[in-house]
């Protein structure tokens, strides 16, 4: 096994992405660019200032507002994405972009152990979405983009900043229904060349689910299919604390050093009851049991880092250097007991115990310079990065009569890898003409992987270099109007958990195991968009096709008669192609819209159990559509409808879902304000995944609490703005009117090595 473990896994990764590289100066919501004579970026316009917005397109990403949510002082970093065009997340935490669940997520453009693997579902819904300026959506990762963790598209949450003199805090306190609560408080302080800026806050909050499962096997000797059942219901609020700060100090006027931590933990407390109930193809009752189980457990996740930046005596030059090393370890206990009706034949004993904890490890080292260059701007970078990720499972099985533990050595492993990643990459962007602007780059990877199966004695690596270049280009139509075009090739690589070959238990009915022998999936993304101004709205229209090869998906097979086994293999190929739009604007001068969506066709190719290939297409049409009411100067009105298409998956397909929020915040006095939050108003919200194929049929449904109320108090100090102007500054999810190709310059957090 050791010989062919990595046998396919050479992929890497070198990329051409582009950010604007044209210098700009922020001032608390006013960007201010300088004129093209000084800094000859491909995008830059005219001496321009916009005042109180944020630019929205880049000639490598779209930026979207979410600070100024009506919902964002009791959200999570969860709803804030949610409200992000072409972006779905689960009640669990699992994100999708354009229907792909392959997606990475960057804080300040750089990885972090806490939104990975098992951590980020738990993560994203901890984190609080008030301490997020911006998403940036970047569907073709340009050249500073690494293949760590993924490479498929990017969401890189900027966090946020602020640079005004003096200082600022905001507090925050919900309650919400069934005893649920969060508060949060941030603030920052800037004197002399100090800066200061942190928060902290606590949720207690969580989602109960009931869930139910009906299948069908074939049994391969009668012809006949057999049926079975599972019903489940969950419930457990948990815990978490999250704390951030960040010293900022100017050794002079162009050199700044900065240092950051954060911890965030949650705890994995939990309660079910399922009830199994299993037949054989001639109609009989074989099995029917009812297994309680209780889950305790916490999550941690540590960060650090520290950043030099310098400026360079020319326009535009910029020196930065990062290291940020950041921890996340997840542990959890469960405890199992059973009581049968009808005993299966292969029962285990009626109770059992499951110790597990995963851990991840980055430590990540890198820098970029950036210069003018020829009547362009070249940007150099590397990276460093080491990622450490274990698994260690424990199962036992616990005589009733003597309590005596047994090691269950099939449903227990340990595993470990190391991956350490060293990367270059250059990037040139100009102006070709008045109204072309073009940026290219490269980006070469080593990567070298170990792996270590401890329960088995085995180790194994691999070492590999990658080549991975891009393209982006800009036309301007227009003063009002641009056309984007763009292309990336990517790399996935597998995972720890997708290469694990042990198998994980998850239930009764089912059990997980990676697969050594996966290669990486290579991915081609081109996008070509249309960004104008409509009736005064900002409108913008993206076609976009994305082709896998060897992609990654979900293989399902029984490994007995009721326990069904799900893997990973390398399907022969999927591709997806749609088209994306957004409009946004002022209706009347008291109704904002902004809505969005994303009609795709994906094709996706796999084989199930009895050697059959079979080839699925969707059609699904997502979006999103949020109406903002200014009712009077006090009171601010808001309505979000989510809608989430089909979406392939392995052997089967997650069925459409749509939810309705509602939100309200009343203005008590200039710096207080009463907010209530109302998710999935018409408790519609539920998870359905259904599998058709040879051996197999299964619908499984989870419906979670269905409608969701917090209610709380805002109150701000220092500063100038008001809760009432906060608010009035609907999140932008159009393009920006009358800029040149490419759009404005890199703003806080894009860089990334």
């Amino acid at each position: 096994m050791h010989k062919i473990l990595f046998h396919c896994l050479a992929g890497g990764s070198l990329l051409v992405s582009g950010a604007a590289v044209q210098a700009q100066t922020v001032t608390g919501d006013t960007v201010v660019k300088p004129a093209p004579a000084k800094v000859p970026a491909a995008d830059a316009p005219a001496t321009v200032s916009v005042t109180a917005e944020r630019p929205t397109g880049r000639i490598d990403r779209q930026v979207y507002d979410v600070k100024s949510d009506v919902g964002s002082t009791n959200g999570t970093a969860a709803d804030a994405l949610n409200n992000v065009p072409s972006v779905a997340v689960d009640p669990d935490g699992s994100v999708s972009l354009r229907g792909s669940s392959n997606v990475q997520i960057l804080i300040d453009g750089k990885p972090s152990a806490m939104l990975q693997g098992d951590s980020r579902g738990a993560t994203l819904n901890a984190m609080a979405a008030d301490d997020i300026e911006s998403v940036e959506v970047i569907n073709n990762p340009g050249a500073q983009f690494g293949n760590e963790a993924g490479g498929g598209p990017i969401l890189n949450l900027v966090m946020r900043r602020n640079r005004k003199p003096g200082g600022f805090a905001t507090v925050n306190a919900n309650a919400g229904i069934a005893g649920r609560y969060n508060s949060s408080v941030s603030g920052t302080y800037n004197e002399g060349p100090w800066g200061y800026q942190g928060g902290i806050n606590v949720r207690h909050d969580g989602r109960n689910s009931v869930g139910e499962v009906s299948r069908e096997r074939l049994d391969r000797g009668t012809g006949a299919f057999a049926p079975s059942s599972q019903s489940s219901t969950n419930n457990g609020l948990n815990d978490s604390l999250g704390l951030h700060g960040t010293v900022n100090y100017n050794l002079n006027a162009n050199d700044t050093l900065a240092a950051s931590v954060s911890y965030n933990g949650r705890s994995n407390d939990q309660r079910s009851l399922d009830r199994y109930i299993n037949g054989d193809s001639t109609g009989n009752t074989i099995g029917d049991y009812v297994r309680s189980t209780v889950r305790n457990g916490d999550s941690r996740n540590y960060s650090w880092g520290g950043r030099y930046d310098h400026k360079g005596e020319l326009p535009g030059e910029t020196l930065k250097i990062d290291l940020r090393v950041s921890s996340s370890t997840n542990e959890s206990g469960s405890d199992y007991a059973n009581a049968y009706a009808i005993a299966p034949v292969n029962a285990f004993d009626s109770r059992a115990r499951q110790h597990s904890e995963t851990g991840n490890r980055i430590v990540d080292f890198s820098g970029d310079y950036e210069r003018p260059l020829a009547g362009g701007t070249a940007k150099l970078g590397y990276k460093v990065a080491d990622n450490k990720s274990s698994f260690d499972t424990l199962y036992t099985d616990i005589n009733p009569a003597s309590l005596a533990e047994t090691v269950n050595p099939m449903r227990s492993n340990r595993f470990e890898l190391d991956e350490r990643t060293i990367a270059l990459y250059g990037s040139y962007q100009m102006r070709l003409s008045e109204r072309w602007g073009a940026l290219a780059g490269l980006r070469a990877e080593y990567t070298d992987l170990n792996v270590r199966q401890i329960t088995s004695g085995v180790e194994a690596g691999n070492n590999y270099v990658n080549y991975i270049p891009s393209l982006f280009a800009t036309y301007k139509v227009s003063d009002e109007s641009n056309l984007r075009f763009s292309y990336a090739h990517r790399i996935r690589r597998p995972n720890a958990g997708d290469l694990n070959p042990y198998v994980i238990y998850r239930d009764e009915f089912n059990v997980s195991a990676g697969n050594p022998k996966l290669k990486p999936t290579q991915t081609d993304s081109f996008e070509i968009g249309y960004e104008t101004k409509i009736a005064g709205l900002e409108s913008s229209l993206r076609a976009y096709h994305r082709r896998d090869t060897d992609a990654i998906v979900d293989y399902r097979y029984f490994i007995s008669d009721n326990v069904l086994l799900t893997t990973r293999e390398n399907g022969e190929g999927s591709h997806s192609s749609g088209l994306e739009f957004s409009v946004s604007g002022k209706l009347t001068p008291s109704l904002t819209l902004n809505t969005s969506g994303n009609l795709a066709r994906s094709q996706q190719t796999s084989s199930d159990d009895l050697g059959n290939r079979s080839t699925r297409t969707a059609n699904a049409l997502s979006g999103r559509a949020r109406l903002n009411y200014q009712i009077n100067a006090d009171n601010q009105l808001q309505l979000a409808l989510q809608m989430q298409g089909k979406m392939l998956s392995g052997q089967g397909y997650r069925s459409p879902n749509n939810t309705l929020n509602l939100s309200l915040r009343h203005t008590v006095t200039p710096q207080l304000s009463l907010v209530m939050n109302v998710t999935d108003v018409f408790s519609s919200n539920k998870m359905e995944t259904v599998i058709n194929s040879a051996s197999l049929r299964e619908t499984s449904t989870r419906r979670f609490d269905g409608r969701m109320i917090y209610v709380g108090l805002s109150y701000r100090l220092g500063g100038a703005t008001s809760a009432a102007k906060e608010g009035e500054r609907e999140p932008r999810f159009g393009p920006p009117g009358g800029r040149g190709p490419g759009g404005p310059g890199p703003g806080p957090g894009g860089e990334a090595g």
